[in-house]
């Protein structure tokens, strides 16, 4: 109520979105830091293809958890229990989740249908892109949490909002795979 102008943009950290989306008015920007992180220390586009193949996840599927510092996990660990939580509601069913912390990245990763990276900012860029480049050789689909916390909530398209390259992008996947 103290803003006598609309912000242009809102940038909430990914935990939040579902509650800062509902609080923001729908003519206002969204988006999270874990997003604005894809596009400046990995590859909005690459992870943004990669998050629609939440939609051929089916129960039991494996998932790898990509975190690039070495925190210790609390209680309700974004990670290893909200993202979990969201995805698993998404597609109706329980995953199988494999969580890897800092500069630890599997050389085989075959066996995963999903690599979900936090957002990178613990990392540089070229580790980030080498994990990506990773994920595309063994045709694995990488997405990053902000953009797999967004679509499991259906808040996908507001969170692209700011970047239309990238809402551009999910329009032409979704058209093509109906």
């Amino acid at each position: 109520s103290r803003l006598h102008r609309p912000p242009a943009l809102v940038v909430t950290d990914s935990q939040a979105f579902a509650k800062v989306a509902s609080d923001t008015p729908a003519d206002v920007q969204l988006t999270s830091f874990s997003i604005l992180f894809s596009r400046y220390r990995g590859d909005l586009m690459t992870q943004v293809a990669g998050t629609l193949a939440a939609e051929n996840l089916k129960p039991g599927d494996r998932v790898l958890v990509a975190e690039a510092c070495s925190h210790h996990p609390i209680g309700d660990d974004i990670g290893r229990v909200k993202i979990p939580q969201w995805l698993n509601e998404y597609i109706g069913g329980e995953l199988t989740y494999t969580t890897i912390q800092s500069h630890d990245f599997p050389d085989d990763i075959s066996s995963y249908k999903l690599v979900i990276h936090c957002g990178a900012c613990m990392i540089n860029r070229r580790e980030v892109l080498n994990r990506i480049m990773k994920c595309r050789r063994a045709g694995i689909p990488i997405t990053n949490y902000g953009l797999v916390i967004a679509y499991s909530l259906g808040i996908f398209e507001r969170a692209l909002g700011p970047f239309p390259a990238a809402l551009e992008l999910y329009h032409r996947l979704r058209r093509r795979s109906l």
